[in-house]
């Protein structure tokens, strides 16, 4: 089942429609995912209960005050975002799915993933315009299947055919084999880069580098905002 069916607001359920693009607002669609910036908290709240079990904080280290609590983690990952069904279970999924997201001016730009079969979030990719530089995580439901694969070329795709980003870089850490893999499999090649990498929680760790470069040349859509083309 596809569940990409309806542009959701304050009183409309559903998901946005790929290749509807508005202010700081974007919607890609890959082989297997819907990718979209958030709409409200609660697909905020899924990005990061995505990213807060212990597997995904060895490489992300993230800070405490952004982990999602075990209980509310899995919860919040069983939900489909565009099914109102699923929603209407949670009285906290009720409460942030009123409560609309608005992207700050100094906010980077951020697209949640929600799997096209089921229709449950699976992760999301972030891009940070003044770095150029692209992150991405899956929830624990979504990995070893390739998806992140799909992820990071949808970061790239934001980057050239939106936002107007000629080249885009990504790092990781060598013993995170999954996340060379996926990069690679997506279209990064290695660069030279600063050999270690401090992560939020303040570890430091080696680092290897990749980039993209659009084959073609960029564009940028009518939500690419004020971002500058590189």
């Amino acid at each position: 089942m596809i569940w990409s069916r309806l542009r959701r607001g304050r009183s409309t359920p559903g998901l946005p429609l790929p290749g509807v693009c508005g202010h700081r607002r974007h919607t890609l669609r890959t082989a297997r995912l819907l990718l979209y910036t958030p709409e409200t908290k609660l697909d905020l709240a899924a990005a990061l209960a995505s990213a807060s079990d212990p597997e995904a904080q060895r490489w992300l280290g993230w800070g405490q005050g952004v982990l999602t609590d075990p209980r509310t983690r899995e919860a919040l990952l069983q939900l489909r975002p565009g099914d109102a069904a699923s929603r209407v279970k949670s009285r906290e999924a009720r409460s942030l799915l009123a409560d609309l997201y608005e992207p700050g001016p100094d906010d980077g730009e951020i697209l949640i993933g929600v799997r096209l079969d089921d229709g449950r979030y699976v992760g999301a990719t972030q891009f940070d315009p003044g770095t150029a530089e692209i992150g991405g995580h899956l929830a624990p439901h979504a990995r070893g299947q390739g998806l992140g694969t799909e992820l990071f070329a949808a970061a790239a795709l934001l980057a050239h055919a939106h936002l107007g980003i000629r080249t885009v870089r990504a790092g990781h850490e060598p013993a995170n084999t999954a996340s060379g893999r996926s990069l690679t499999a997506a279209g990064f090649v290695p660069i030279a880069g600063p050999p270690h990498h401090t992560l939020p929680d303040g570890r430091e760790i080696e680092a290897r580098w990749l980039q993209h470069t659009s084959p073609t040349p960029t564009t940028r859509c009518r939500g690419a905002g004020s971002t500058d083309g590189q």
